[in-house]
């Protein structure tokens, strides 16, 4: 039976995953609640799928996770409690047989990356066709790996980069970019490192193209994420 709860807390209903010829229970957890709202909507009209539960916050999905077992998690990336990559790698470290389906507007192909090194098992962008996202969920829930083609022709995109000269992150660039990603701008980080402000602007440019990151916040989320923003 479904639990009421009062908002901001998981709702969950209690079960052990039971085996495929039960419904896909499906836990979802973003800090939007229209979007949860939408897509519990979406989901509990699909015949052979139950919504357990949902939670706004990295917390309340480890309860919710914990209370509920789900066969599948649907997961946003962005969380006010912080960032959701340490939080799938901790699920999927917590249940070991949890599937998670990260859904999020990211969809940069080093972000992707992370994710499914992290323990995703799918990975679809926000905009999709519920048809999509129904199919990742069934995917996912059969132990295959679902990717959206958006996000597929990114990490195409990435390799052919690659490929054609990026190569890999050069010092320099590393430096630059963990000077931009701590707060420092332009001016600042050529008068650090001693360089010209057009010889930081190219740099950056070269670790967009490189990376597949677009605008300067992408590359802010990828140096946090990669432990590159340094301490105050």
């Amino acid at each position: 039976m479904a639990a009421i709860a009062h908002e901001g807390e998981p709702r969950v209903i209690p079960e052990p995953r039971g085996n495929r010829s039960r419904p896909i229970r499906i836990a979802l957890a973003d800090d939007h609640h229209l979007v949860r709202e939408g897509l519990r909507l979406v989901l509990s009209r699909v015949e052979g799928f139950e919504v357990v539960g949902d939670a706004a916050t990295q917390e309340d999905a480890l309860e919710l996770v914990d209370a509920t077992n789900p066969d599948v998690l649907l997961l946003d990336l962005t969380f006010p409690d912080g960032d959701g990559l340490p939080l799938l790698r901790a699920l999927r470290a917590r249940h070991r047989d949890l599937r998670v389906v990260v859904l999020t507007m990211h969809r940069e192909s080093e972000t992707v990356r992370q994710a499914l090194a992290a323990g995703a098992a799918g990975y679809v962008v926000k905009g999709a066709r519920s048809s999509e996202l129904v199919e990742a969920i069934t995917a996912v829930s059969r132990g295959e790996r679902y990717l959206h083609s958006s996000v597929t022709a990114a990490i195409v995109d990435d390799s052919i980069r690659w490929l054609s000269g990026g190569g890999p992150m050069s010092l320099r660039e590393r430096e630059i970019l963990s000077l931009i990603a701590s707060g420092y701008p332009p001016a600042e980080v050529a008068r650090m490192l001693g360089i010209s402000v057009h010889t930081v602007r190219r740099h950056v440019a070269n670790l967009s193209a490189k990376l597949g990151l677009r605008g300067t916040m992408a590359l802010v989320r990828y140096a946090i994420r990669n432990g590159l923003v340094r301490d105050a």
